[in-house]
């Protein structure tokens, strides 16, 4: 490792550990992972007890590979994205993440405040984030941290966010194709709820991985 990158590293490791503590003084369990293998080991320890496990659509869990060491585990997976599903099954399979055992999911944006902001276009990710399943990880790269509030976060998303994974579910509206916002009416908008989870929700037990690596959108 380089001095100019090791160094880079440092500075990052600082706003992640800053962001675990307001965190955890806003009610939630926090853990800082210096790398996603880390993280990795800390959902598949947390899964073990678990016998259903939800999947958001997150790109930040996926990077880890999460879903082929749980498969391996023997648990039951509900991955609404998976291919080949129709539209009545998938929502079927939103419903039952809402009551899963453990469900794994990232933040579009997360606040030096330890504010968690997320925008969704069906709402069952941040749905199943509030409430209902046994317990929640959220994984947050540290691409993910905005040093102000919640406008800062709501704009990470809309230019850093969006327009990826608008292209990526293939999606027709104008950020998918210029890669820039443009706060669109299209049939296809995918920024239609907002939320801020800017305390520990009282009845579900929410845990934020704070990673330092690049994750995700």
């Amino acid at each position: 490792m380089s001095l100019t990158t090791e160094l880079v590293s440092w500075t990052h490791e600082q706003k992640c550990r800053k962001a675990v503590a307001s965190l955890e003084k806003n009610g939630f369990t926090a853990v800082y992972c210096g790398t996603g293998q880390e993280a990795l080991d800390y959902i598949v320890a947390e899964a073990a007890e678990a016998e259903s496990v939800g999947f958001g659509g997150s790109m930040s869990v996926a990077d880890l590979k999460v879903i082929e060491r749980i498969q391996e585990m023997g648990k039951e997976l509900l991955i609404h994205g998976a291919p080949g599903l129709s539209l009545e099954e998938r929502v079927a399979i939103m419903r039952r993440q809402l009551t899963c055992d453990l469900f794994l999911t990232g933040t579009n944006a997360l606040t030096l405040s330890g504010w968690l902001v997320n925008i969704d276009a069906t709402g069952n990710r941040v749905g199943s984030m509030l409430f209902g399943p046994r317990k929640v990880i959220v994984v947050a790269g540290r691409n993910k941290i905005v040093d102000g509030g919640v406008q800062e976060a709501i704009d990470r998303i809309k230019k850093w966010a969006s327009p990826p994974n608008a292209r990526r579910l293939n999606y027709k509206t104008p950020c998918g194709t210029t890669g820039f916002c443009s706060d669109c009416n299209s049939p296809d908008r995918i920024c239609r709820i907002t939320t801020v989870i800017d305390r520990k929700p009282r009845l579900t037990d929410l845990r934020v991985l704070v990673v330092n690596e690049e994750m995700g959108f």
